[in-house]
């Protein structure tokens, strides 16, 4: 006979509490993935994963607490209210939809990291309560104020933890299997560690036959499926999420070979119709090249040769040779097929570079074009040849807006500064500027407002100013059009 005032000795089957644990870090490992598909996932799409997602690690999460209770055996037989169990399984759907919503958004700062892991901290303690309050047996429940408090502390810091750790791998870049398999395993030994601390704060004392009304048995067969199902279903979504990914990354080398191609093919039209001044800028050093060997074949053949003359000539002749093979080496770089170079790149030099190509072409359409460049600029990592390209897009871009300017000066200006993300460059001309309807639209593919244009400059330039971890916009204003960009000096920030 039990006494009414004695404290049931209850007992675990260590078995099942390993399972338990087992269950508890595949579905860490689940969330961890998950919040990486949830991430990279937009729309309709985003919300299926956010929405599958919560459902594989709710009831991983549910059934691992389920289990837990489950290997807690005590001297008088225990049913569960099932209603009461579905209401802890819906709990654990709610904190699993709040865990993968707020660990899949673009920034979590120390805000919402608290209060995301607050309300995921509360679902699971309200869910193993609920759960704990579906059972039916002989007897009442006491707890322990302090190890509630202590069950409730710990969800709270080990949701928190959760949410750290799925928010910083959630990224493709930082995904390894070691790595989210020992973050897994600390966070299925921590969700663990609050159930079995709530499961401790529970006393059973004796009491008259609970009411059995929607009251079911949990029998061996039961449980088993239900661990096989559970991990059946995680499985299923680790797999789906495998095969998601690996079609993400095989569009994504596509869609970059892709864009490297097209790049390439901008660069030459751009280049093609920078043709003439290209053989006029060649043609110079050309002509002085052949001007003085001329006048020193002329001098050694008189007879009585100066040697200062001559050294100056020849002098002439080596800095002419060097300036056409220079042109000639940027004109190949801007051509040339090959994967991006980046390098410590000093923004005012590639200015420089460029304004040296284009000026030719720019006073034969009468385009003044001036710079203000900044002095002690930090340097930006970057790839210079596709540097080059954007400056070459906006200030052709401009030369060609200026050809149908009538009133005043066609000019464009070419400025750089410092900026608190680190270096700002615009491109303005004197034009007619853009239509504020047509700001929106600018920088889409194949969106064009000149005659024969192809509409791929400024949506090449947004994107490779995107990847150096910048941007680029039109900025509003009342004379002309003014694009700039920015260039963060952090290479963490390009990809």
């Amino acid at each position: 006979m039990i006494s009414a005032n004695a404290v049931m000795n209850g007992s675990y089957d260590h078995g099942e509490v390993a399972r338990s644990v087992v269950i508890a870090i595949t579905a860490s490992y689940a969330a961890l993935d998950l919040a990486g598909r949830v991430t990279a996932a937009r729309g309709r799409v985003r919300l299926a994963w956010l929405g599958g997602g919560a459902i594989a690690m709710g009831i991983g999460i549910w059934e691992m607490h389920f289990k837990g209770m489950l290997a807690f055996h005590l001297p008088v037989p225990v049913e569960y209210h099932w209603p009461t169990v579905l209401a802890s399984f819906l709990v654990a759907l709610l904190a699993s939809a709040v865990a993968l919503y707020v660990s899949s958004r673009e920034k979590m700062g120390p805000a919402e990291a608290l209060t995301g892991s607050v309300i995921m901290g509360a679902g699971i303690v309200g869910m193993h309560y609920t759960g704990m309050a579906a059972m039916r047996l002989p007897a009442v429940t006491r707890f322990s104020p302090l190890l509630v408090t202590c069950s409730i502390l710990l969800a709270i810091l080990f949701s928190l933890l959760a949410l750290l750790m799925a928010f910083d791998l959630r990224e493709e870049t930082r995904w390894s299997v070691p790595r989210r398999l020992g973050s897994a395993t600390l966070m299925g030994a921590a969700v663990s560690a609050m159930h079995y601390a709530g499961m401790a704060a529970a006393d059973f004392i004796p009491a008259s036959p609970p009411d059995l009304s929607y009251a079911v048995t949990i029998t061996p067969y039961a449980n088993s499926g239900v661990v096989i199902a559970t991990l059946f279903l995680l499985v299923a979504a680790l797999a789906t999420s495998s095969v998601d990914r690996r079609a993400r990354v095989e569009v994504s080398e596509q869609m970059r070979q892709a864009q490297e191609d097209l790049a390439r093919v901008t660069r030459v039209v751009a280049m093609g119709e920078l043709a003439a001044a290209i053989a006029h800028e060649i043609n110079q050093p050309l002509t002085a090249i052949v001007t003085n060997g001329n006048f020193s074949l002329r001098r050694l053949e008189s007879g009585t040769p100066n040697a200062n003359d001559l050294r100056a000539a020849i002098t002439e002749i080596v800095n002419d040779g060097t300036r056409a093979s220079a042109v000639i080496s940027r004109i190949r770089g801007l051509l040339m097929k090959g994967a991006p170079i980046r390098t410590e790149v000093d923004i005012n030099q590639i200015i420089q570079d460029v304004t040296n190509l284009l000026r030719i072409e720019l006073s034969r359409n009468r385009v003044s074009l001036s710079t203000e460049l900044a002095s002690d600029l930090p340097r930006v990592p970057g790839d210079p040849v596709q540097l080059q390209q954007v400056l070459i897009n906006l200030v052709m871009n401009a030369s060609e807006a200026l050809r149908t300017s009538t009133d005043g000066g066609r000019e464009i200006l070419i400025r750089s500064a410092k900026n608190p993300d680190g270096v700002l460059v615009q491109v303005q001309d004197s034009g007619p500027g853009v239509d504020p309807e047509l700001g929106d639209r600018i920088f889409e593919p194949f969106f064009t407002t000149k005659a024969n244009g192809v509409g791929m400059g400024l949506s090449i330039s947004y994107s490779i100013i995107e990847s150096h971890g910048g941007r680029l916009r039109i900025v509003p204003t009342s004379t002309g059009a003014l694009f700039e960009f920015t260039l963060p000096t952090d290479g963490a920030a390009a990809s």
